[in-house]
């Protein structure tokens, strides 16, 4: 009997080291990918001041989902905070206590959002730059202008983190990671937006964020990453499982507009449409365009 414990106490220490050993790498893996410094380009956009520019950007900073992650002052919140993922800090964006604008230049801003990363180069979690990598010069520009125009609010906060299962998944699911800037080409030339109308170029411009519940192909599915709680993705094509065959444009817009579906309000934690109520009617007819010419797919093949 004392033999048969001995060799149980063996194997369970050997375990016990192999699982320290195991979570140490994945500490320090992550930890280098955290503190990598990544050569962001240096893109030098000229900041507008006018009042229409300023308002521009307010409404893309709204419809893009900017206002829901860092709130109506710019003050920033804890926008998730899951054991099984981390904490999900959106930063104080103003320039009062606390706030990155206190401190960063226009091309600090430019970095931040189109490239994901800090002042000095190491990256952000979270931040969701490879969707805006894609925005215009000119939106770019008229986003930070609004940014730089709100009145400072003092609200210091801690940095986003990471749980040892959030870093484990990004270390075990190659498919999956929380640092943006690992997936932005930086060396690649910038690609070009499309002109403002009611095209479907236009309107995949406008769905780039959409892509990160529905999928590159829009067909929706369990989205990677998030949390377990989190409801699937519907399926935003023409294909086997969609709602939208059935839907008119002035369904689709009512929806952006309203959250209300069957006499029922879709929460918007989800699905961000008290966001994208602030788009212009044309816009969410681009949105519907770019739906519409969409191959149709299966539920789930994203």
């Amino acid at each position: 009997m004392k033999k048969f414990l001995k060799w149980i106490g063996i194997i369970l220490a050997a375990l016990s080291g192999l699982i320290i050993l195991a979570l140490a790498v994945i500490y320090f893996q992550t930890e280098s990918r955290l503190n990598r410094v990544y050569a962001a380009p240096v893109d030098t956009l000229p900041i507008p001041t006018d009042a229409a520019s300023i308002e521009h950007g307010r409404r893309i900073f709204q419809y893009r989902g900017c206002e829901a992650c860092h709130g109506e002052q710019l003050q920033g919140k804890i926008y998730l905070d899951d054991p099984a993922l981390g904490q999900v800090i959106a930063g104080n964006l103003t320039r009062g206590e606390g706030g990155y604008g206190a401190s960063f230049s226009d091309a600090d801003w430019v970095r931040a959002i189109r490239y994901g990363v800090r002042p000095d180069g190491t990256p952000l979690l979270f931040m969701p730059s490879t969707e805006f990598y894609f925005l215009s010069d000119d939106d770019l520009a008229d986003v930070i202008a609004y940014i730089k125009s709100v009145p400072p609010v003092d609200h210091v906060q801690p940095p986003s983190s990471l749980s040892l299962t959030g870093r484990a998944a990004m270390t075990l699911v190659p498919a999956i990671t929380f640092i943006p800037a690992e997936l932005i080409p930086m060396d690649a030339p910038r690609p070009v937006a499309p002109e403002a109308g009611v095209t479907a170029e236009y309107g995949e411009y406008l769905t780039l964020s959409c892509k990160v519940c529905h999928g590159l192909t829009m067909s929706g599915g369990l989205i990677p990453g998030f949390p377990s709680d989190w409801p699937p993705a519907p399926n935003l094509t023409w294909g086997a499982g969609s709602s939208l065959p059935a839907w008119e444009e002035s369904d689709f817009i009512h929806f952006m507009r309203t959250g209300m579906r069957h006499g029922s309000q879709v929460d918007a934690k989800y699905m961000p449409w008290s966001s994208y109520k602030f788009m212009t009617d044309d816009e969410l007819r681009s949105v519907w365009v770019y739906l519409q010419s969409l191959p149709p797919l299966e539920y789930g093949n994203r």
